[in-house]
Order: structure tokens, then sequence, then C-alpha cells
């Protein structure tokens, strides 16, 4: 009795770390422009939804779900969870999708991403690009490592995730990190679910004030604004957004969609009729299942 309990907790042990991600620091060194705070302290707090919630970060991180060798296809997606900016919605809009993306043969990367605060950086507005920046700079640096190919690499957001993925989008020439390899910082496709989009139309205003401050210039309404920055050469994106949603208006997706279309970049939108803000994975008001659709998508896309 005493060997098969052992044998048991010894099985256990096993298959818990075989089965443990890999974290990755998203900066070897220090984090750049950060600021000490003996008060400013990372927590994770589960609510009542089952949704894990990390709010405070100021030490970004990757967190790797390595796709199964059998099914993988050497396509990667980098994973930004939303939460206005004030926390991370890390397993409902991070973990569960990154499991979900294995299925399917593709290596994908949860981007535990600074928050914007005063007391811990030096300068808030651009520290969440200069995370966007260093997560694709290593996944493509390190693209053999992880078994993947280093043009097949795309970002997805939830939220203000979605809005932290667009800017990337738009800004990959606006570089705010190391690169003296001089790496392609581009995204090669997107995929934004329920985005943040537009500081200047259908604005929501929690996650702007978040990133911006409380008045923030026009100048830099502008610049977060994706759908004003879009060229021919922004990457193609798929989009999904419910028509009913109160959070952030259904308008941020459309906008981005004929920014794309208008500048003849691929495109494509799922919009639910409800389903309202923040469903992930599963919408229950529908049969539909977006991230089927996606997966279709990026097939047609050769991703």
């Amino acid at each position: 009795m005493v060997k098969s309990s052992l044998f048991l907790i010894l099985f256990s042990m096993l298959s818990f770390f075989s089965n443990a991600q890999e974290v990755i620091p998203l900066y070897e060194d220090a984090v750049p422009g950060s600021k000490a705070s003996a008060t400013y302290i990372e927590v994770t707090e589960r609510g009542s939804d089952g949704i894990d919630r990390i709010g405070k970060v100021t030490n970004p991180t990757l967190t790797v779900f390595p796709a199964p060798v059998d099914k993988a296809n050497g396509t990667a997606v980098i994973i930004c969870p939303g939460g206005g900016y004030s926390i991370l919605a890390i397993n409902h809009e991070g973990y569960n999708i990154a499991k979900r993306f294995n299925e399917i043969g593709v290596t994908a990367f949860v981007l535990k991403y600074r928050l914007p605060n005063d007391e811990t950086m030096t300068d808030k507005t651009f520290a969440l690009l200069q995370d966007a920046e260093q997560a694709i700079y290593l996944v493509r640096k390190d693209a053999k490592k992880f078994n993947i190919k280093p043009n097949k690499i795309g970002i997805m957001g939830f939220s203000a995730g979605g809005h932290f993925a667009s800017t990337l989008l738009v800004h990959y020439n606006d570089i705010k990190i190391t690169n003296a390899e001089k790496i392609s910082l581009r995204p090669d496709f997107a995929a934004l679910i329920y985005p943040v989009i537009s500081f200047e139309e259908s604005v929501h205003t929690g996650t702007m004030k978040n990133l911006l401050g409380p008045n923030p210039a026009d100048s830099m309404k502008h610049y977060f604004s994706a759908n004003e920055n879009v060229n021919s050469k922004t990457p193609p994106t798929f989009l999904v957004h419910a028509q009913d949603d109160k959070v952030v208006p259904v308008e941020n997706s459309m906008l981005l969609n004929e920014a794309l279309k208008k500048n003849k970049v691929k495109t494509d939108i799922y919009l639910y009729e409800n389903g309202g803000h923040g469903f992930g994975l599963k919408n229950k008001t529908s049969d539909v299942d977006w991230f089927n659709l996606l997966a279709v998508w990026m097939k047609k896309q050769k991703f």
C-alpha cells in the first residue's frame, strides 16, 4: 500500500512538471523605464466567475504553450489578455486560448504585459508598445528554439489587449526597444476579439484614461487610434465583436475593418448579434464558434 501510494505521488509530480509551462522574462536585465516601488506589488485574484485577474504587473513575462510535436505546423501567436489596462484576465483571455491554439498545431505565448502606472514607470504611455515589440522580438529571434517559422508569427488581443495588439500592428516601425539585430517587429497576422481600437470615436474611456491619463492631448489620442494609422503594410487581421457590446462599442472593430479595406489589407470580421463583452472563447448566446472561424481564416491566409 505504501509503495502504491508513493508511486501515485511520484506519477502525479511527474505529470505536473511535464505539463508545466515555461515562463520567460520579457527583459533579460532590468525592465527599461521602471521605477522601484515598495507598495506596487503584483497580485492575482480569482473571481466567483472563475477568472484569474492579475493586477499591478511590473515584471512582464511570456508563458510558452508549445504545440504538440505531432500537430505543430510552425505557426505561433502572442496572446494579450484584456482588462482595461487595470488587470489582466490571464486564464479567460490567455491560457485557455493558448490551449485551443495548441489543438490546431499553433504554438502560443501568453504575454503578461505591464499595466500602465506612474508610480512604477518613467513613461507609462509607451511602456506597453515597448512590451509588445519586445515580445515579438524574442519570439522571432528564438524561432528555431521554439520550433516555429519566423514568418508565421501573429499577435492576438482581447478588449484592452486588443488595443495593445492593434498598437503594434500600426506602429511596429516606431521602435522602442534595443534591437541590434534589426529583427522585424511586424506581426505576420492579427486576431482582435472585441478590441478597443479608437480613442477618438466610440471610446472606452477607462482604457484610454489608464494609458494616457485624464486629459490626453489630441495627438496622443490619434496615435493610439489604430484605425487612423493603418497603411498598406499593416498585417492581415481577423476581428470578432458582439453588436450589443455595451462596454466596448462594436464600432471599434468596424472602424478598423473599414480602414484595413480602404488600404487593401486582407481582413475579415465576424459580428455576433448578441453576447455583450468579455465572453472569451465561448459566446453563450450563439452556436457559432468564433475560434473555428479564425482557424479557417488562418488556413486560408496560409498561416
